[in-house]
């Protein structure tokens, strides 16, 4: 098993588990003991889990939302999928206002050597950014420890004295009755400025984003032009999106 596929493993057991021990960890990856400690040791580090004697605790307390670190493990190769696609619905010479998260970075990292001018709303994004040939504008703000995303008054006013060609939101669940939401009042106030500020909004996503929970309402699903995600919806979704003009592209 390789070092991001034991990564990945260890995260989505740790989704579901109170504590893992090294043993096991080494009877189910096939990897040394020295190889399981240097791996629960870095995913400390990133947030994930937390070390323990012997093995790792998971941080999820029951109903907590995972952190950046945990999220960057989860359905990878969707995320790949769903920055291609998204990749191919912007034109070069763009301005692009893009959202902080997981989904977020990977968009980065496929727009990084793209003629665009990019507002990317985390440090993550910024370091999958930099270096490209995309030119960079940074929102300011408040940076939130962990997810080193840019949050309050500052970063929103910022965004609102710039206008968009798109705007790619990655919210933090979706359904028809509400529209997009966020885990937070001021992650939703961002997101809110960032997609009222561009003549274009694309919400990205993975299918279990659909009718996920979340408390913070950013905008109604009226708000958005295409949806990116790796889940066809049911034929009944699509056609209320369709009388919405919400386009839907499957990743």
């Amino acid at each position: 098993m390789k070092t991001a596929d034991r990564h990945r493993y260890i995260g989505e057991l740790l989704r579901t588990r109170e504590a893992v021990t090294v043993d096991e960890l080494v009877a189910e990856c096939g990897a040394s003991g020295a190889t399981i400690r240097r791996d629960l040791e870095i995913l400390a580090a990133n947030g994930v889990l937390k070390r323990v004697h012997g093995g790792a605790r998971s941080l999820l307390a029951r109903g907590d939302n995972p952190g950046y670190g945990q999220r960057e493990l989860e359905e990878h190769e969707s995320k790949l999928r769903i920055a291609a696609v998204v990749d191919g619905l912007l034109r070069d010479r763009e301005h692009v206002w893009l959202d902080s998260g997981s989904t977020a970075t990977e968009i980065a990292r496929r727009l990084s050597n793209r003629d665009l001018t990019v507002m990317p709303m985390s440090l993550h994004s910024v370091d999958a950014l930099a270096g490209g040939r995309a030119e960079l504008i940074l929102p300011g703000g408040r940076l939130i420890p962990g997810e080193q995303s840019f949050r309050g008054p500052m970063a929103e006013s910022n965004i609102r004295s710039l206008r968009f060609d798109t705007a790619i939101v990655t919210p933090c669940a979706f359904n028809l009755k509400d529209g997009l939401l966020a885990h937070d009042l001021d992650d939703a106030a961002v997101k809110r400025s960032g997609l009222e500020s561009a003549a274009r909004v694309i919400a990205a996503g993975s299918g279990s984003k659909w009718n996920a929970s979340a408390v913070a309402l950013v905008a109604a699903m009226e708000a958005v032009d295409v949806i990116v995600t790796d889940l066809k919806p049911s034929p009944e979704d699509l056609a209320r999106l369709d009388k919405l003009s919400v386009e839907v592209v499957i990743a």
